[in-house]
């Protein structure tokens, strides 16, 4: 029998179920951002050529923030861990940026809430990329990914449903030239909780291995019996 080459502890499905949860709040943000923002900005007067324009701080600013998350989350060791302080960090200025995004009084704001929404986002989503590598070992990572990729489908799915869930619901689903109806704002509303919670949720819920113990398990030589 092989023992893993890097020595860490296999989790249980729980653990990894914990670990991976606040990909679920991270992707309702994400499905948010990316079915509803259009409708928000041509409700505050935007054309529709101007609407490709605004949207470029999203992936200008995924460019710019995941390297530079990455490389610091790499060299960080806090009280919280490594991960976790961005995941929540990323969490709380997200949520902020979901409350305000569908009350923006004119369109400049709702640009700018897009891009601290797009960067905040980024910020919790790469750490958490990296943690699966850092939790599990090497044969419990797939299943480390596949969990995460639950998570990213059931946010999609149930995030970009939730306006017409609430219409169907009978909140109201049209309003007075320059407001957001209330299903938009409500599911940026739900969609802030669900975010702050989830992702809270991974960092009550998981602990995390110091760099000393990750190098001197990433050392160890491998053993066979």
């Amino acid at each position: 029998m092989e023992r893993n080459r890097t020595g860490k502890p296999e989790l249980s499905f729980w653990q990894i179920w914990n670990m991976c949860f606040g990909f679920l709040g991270i992707q309702f943000g994400f499905a948010l951002q990316n079915a509803n923002v259009s409708r928000i900005f041509q409700t505050l007067g935007a054309e529709m050529d101007q609407i490709p324009l605004l949207w470029i701080a999203a992936p200008l600013t995924g460019l710019i923030v995941q390297p530079i998350v990455g490389y610091l989350s790499d060299r960080t060791w806090t009280g919280l861990g490594r991960r976790r302080p961005y995941f929540l960090v990323g969490a709380v200025l997200a949520t902020l940026a979901l409350f305000v995004m569908p009350n923006s009084p004119a369109l400049w704001i709702a640009a700018g809430t897009l891009w601290v929404l797009d960067a905040s986002i980024n910020i919790a989503m790469e750490p958490f990329r990296a943690f699966v590598g850092d939790q599990l070992p090497v044969r419990q990572r797939p299943g480390g990914y596949a969990m995460q990729s639950f998570f990213i489908g059931v946010g999609s799915v149930v995030a970009s449903a939730l306006p017409f869930l609430l219409a169907a619901g009978g909140v109201d689903n049209t309003a007075g030239p320059g407001e957001v109806p209330a299903t938009v704002r409500y599911a940026f509303y739900f969609g802030g909780a669900v975010l702050l919670l989830s992702v809270g949720w991974t960092v009550l819920r998981t602990r995390e291995y110091p760099p000393a113990q990750l190098q001197a398990w990433d050392e160890a030589p491998v053993v066979r019996r």
